[in-house]
């Protein structure tokens, strides 16, 4: 873990993983079912799309733990299988990258629940759900742990508290979803963001989901004029267009988007990917682009 934070500190480029759902997806997980029940009913499919990702170039695995609270879980009838849902995605993504130089972050995503007074979910409650699961997570063996797609200062502030109470010394990235142009759905502003989040004990602030690529660039060159701290950047492979059958197709292709990475790159990122629509070919023009 130390050596992850000396690479990070030296300057180090890392390229992170692609999109989990999405490529699920057009492996045949329905629209609307969350990828955690893949875990434990079609793990193959879980590895083989994480060991695409790590012959792509990736740097960085992530565990498909995204919906991975208690909170969360009930949402897909798995609450009760809580604990082996985030073991065993911890297990899968340790197989992959067994013999590599691959890191394994745990994932953690939004409760699902707006917290109070918006909504009835209380402060305490939240951070004890990401206690729970961050527990796990490093119980299990990661690396590092993510709290992504992030939108609400509340509820990232009590993961973060949650994780610290877990582990002091853990690798921890924080990452916002900017999906109001530069404003999360909360209105919060990278820089606002910074305000909060670079002030608690976290290691890289970071920009994922969100919009189109120029609303992300937009965002990640605030948060850098905000932040001294290493930033991860995983946007979208562009705006989504619904097909027939409902699902999302991106239309930003492997080459263009290895074509804008350096360009993020310049633009502050140190830590690079692509969530929804970037799929391990995407991936692989990323890495090539700023690894050479």
């Amino acid at each position: 873990m130390s050596t992850f934070k000396q690479r990070l500190s030296a300057g180090e480029v890392f390229v992170i993983d692609g999109a989990t759902g999405t490529n699920l997806q057009r492996r045949g997980l329905p629209v609307g079912a969350a990828a955690e029940i893949w875990v434990l009913e079609n793990p193959e499919a879980i590895a083989s799309l994480e060991r695409s990702f790590v012959e792509a170039g990736s740097d960085i695995l992530l565990t498909c733990t995204f919906g991975g609270t208690r909170l969360r879980l009930e949402a897909s009838g798995l609450a009760d299988r809580f604990e082996e849902v985030n073991r065993k995605a911890v297990e899968i993504a340790q197989g992959v990258t067994a013999g590599a130089d691959v890191l394994v972050a745990g994932s953690l995503g939004p409760t699902g629940h707006m917290l109070a007074p918006l909504g009835t979910l209380s402060e305490e409650d939240a951070e004890a759900d990401y206690r729970e699961q961050a527990q796990l997570l490093v119980d299990a063996g990661v690396d590092l742990l993510v709290i992504e797609t992030q939108f609400d200062l509340t509820e990232a502030s009590a993961a973060v508290r949650a994780v610290r109470a877990v582990d002091g010394e853990i690798p921890l990235v924080c990452s916002f979803s900017y999906d109001r142009g530069t404003r999360t759905m909360m209105g919060v502003r990278p820089e606002v963001m910074t305000e909060t989040m670079g002030a608690l004990a976290v290691d890289a602030l970071g920009i994922n989901c969100g919009r189109s690529l120029e609303e992300n660039l937009q965002a990640l060159g605030q948060l850098r004029q905000a932040t001294d701290k290493p930033i991860w950047f995983k946007p979208n492979a562009g705006m989504p267009e619904m097909d027939e059958d409902g699902k999302p197709n991106y239309s930003v292709s492997p080459a263009e988007m290895g074509a804008l990475a350096p360009g993020w790159l310049a633009a502050g990122a140190q830590l690079v990917g692509g969530c929804c629509g970037t799929s391990p070919e995407h991936l692989a023009e990323i890495a090539k682009a700023v690894k050479g």
